[in-house]
């Protein structure tokens, strides 16, 4: 009786039923293509993990930022890979298991290699901070000064202290000398564009300062002079 009244209804029903596993099928068909992927993807990296190995470091300079050291992974004369050491001077890098030499470089700054260093694979290599770049002496920058007294004489054992001024306006110390018998003084810079303050504290008189602007390799000389004692 219900089919006969509503045999519209029924394939309604029946319409609908399909439909909703059809959908299911579908969501269980999407359900297993993403297991799988993540299973290959899984397998991939795995895979991977087993031929690759982790190499990392940290390298010094004598003068400046350590950031921006080109490092050049190389075996023989062939470059292979190269990557860049962020601000602490610190880099990382992955590498098929094996045999390399490093070049580090930067203007300004003298080239470093290491030779033979072995990656293994699944494993770091750390070479520690051992690696100290240099300033290279064709490429430099010298700030050469001296102190005298208000009547022209020398100052010796005077401290002189150097500075680099930062875009705030604020000065961060990074070196400090005492000047020698006849009251000069020296500072080996990077010849990249900066400018720095050379601050003189003596026990003869009162704090004296004098900015210097580097761009680029060259001698700079500064003369400081202690005001006349009141």
């Amino acid at each position: 009786m219900f089919q006969a009244l509503f045999p519209e209804t029924e394939m309604l029903l029946l319409a609908d039923t399909r439909c909703y596993e059809w959908r299911l099928k579908m969501r269980f068909t999407k359900l297993t293509l993403t297991t799988a992927i993540v299973f290959i993807a899984a397998l991939a990296i795995g895979a991977q993990d087993r031929t690759v190995g982790t190499l990392r470091g940290k390298i010094r300079v004598e003068s400046g930022s350590a950031s921006g050291v080109t490092v050049v992974i190389r075996q023989g004369d062939q470059e292979l890979h190269r990557t860049e050491t962020d601000k602490s001077g610190e880099f990382s890098i992955r590498l098929p298991a094996g045999i390399y030499g490093l070049t580090f470089r930067k203007p300004g700054l003298s080239v470093g290699t290491i030779e033979n260093v072995e990656i293994k694979a699944g494993k770091t290599r750390s070479l520690g901070d051992r690696l100290i770049l240099t300033i290279d002496e064709g490429s430099i920058a010298f700030i050469r000064g001296s102190v005298f007294t208000a009547e022209g004489r020398s100052v010796p054992n005077a401290k002189i202290e150097l500075g680099r001024l930062l875009e705030d306006g604020s000065v961060k110390k990074i070196d400090g000398r005492i000047t020698n018998e006849t009251g000069s003084f020296v500072f080996r810079l990077s010849p990249q564009v900066a400018k720095y303050r050379i601050t003189l504290k003596s026990d003869e008189g009162p704090v004296v300062t004098k900015d210097v602007e580097v761009d680029g390799a060259a001698v700079y000389r500064v003369a400081l002079s202690l005001p006349p004692k009141s």
